[in-house]
């Protein structure tokens, strides 16, 4: 199975998560990530959920919450001993060296990241490619667009907890005017539409 690390800054839009995590979870493809990015996604969630009007104590709380959901459901995520590899890629921000050194680790194929320019061709391991969401989802639907389209299913059925509830199509409707994903927002209309 295709392994992929998940940069923090990919896991952040909540909706764009619930996405590649509920791809995950249908057997797409398998997620890695450093206790780093973890404890990364952590702080900003908590401090997207103030900005949002949660009080701090209940931000933290959810945050933590996320973040222990998704070590217990994916828990051959996390890649240990990273350390050893950290700074030792030169990259533009030393701060970033953990995901490449989590990447390498873990025998990802791919960082997906929105970070292009903290992560320059010369400076990634061979094998190792650096990919946008988008580009990412569209290559995982466009392989596996039966597993996908449950995946937005399922996504749909627990819309509504802490936002409102979504239908399969305003999800990819979203995918596609909020994070670009037109390609494989077309594959899954196709695949929601004709299942067979």
């Amino acid at each position: 199975m295709f392994t992929a690390l998940l940069d923090t800054c990919v896991l952040w839009p909540s909706l764009q998560r619930d996405l590649l995590l509920s791809l995950a979870i249908e057997g797409v493809y398998r997620p890695i990530w450093s206790t780093a990015i973890l404890e990364e996604l952590e702080y900003h969630e908590a401090k997207k959920l103030v900005r949002r009007g949660a009080d701090e104590a209940a931000a933290e709380e959810r945050a933590h919450r996320l973040v222990e959901t998704m070590r217990l459901k994916f828990d051959d995520a996390v890649v240990t001993g990273w350390e050893r590899l950290d700074g030792s890629y030169g990259l533009p921000d030393p701060d970033d060296e953990h995901v490449v050194a989590a990447a390498e680790l873990g025998g990802a194929g791919a960082i997906v990241t929105l970070n292009f320019k903290d992560f320059p061709d010369d400076k990634i391991p061979s094998g190792i490619d650096i990919l946008g969401p988008a580009s990412f989802v569209h290559d995982q639907v466009s392989l596996r667009p039966a597993a996908a389209a449950r995946a937005v299913l399922e996504l749909a059925s627990r819309t509504g907890q802490h936002g409102p509830k979504l239908s399969p199509t305003q999800i990819v409707d979203v995918l596609e005017s909020r994070y670009e994903m037109q390609e494989a927002a077309a594959l899954l209309r196709h695949q929601l539409a004709d299942p067979s």
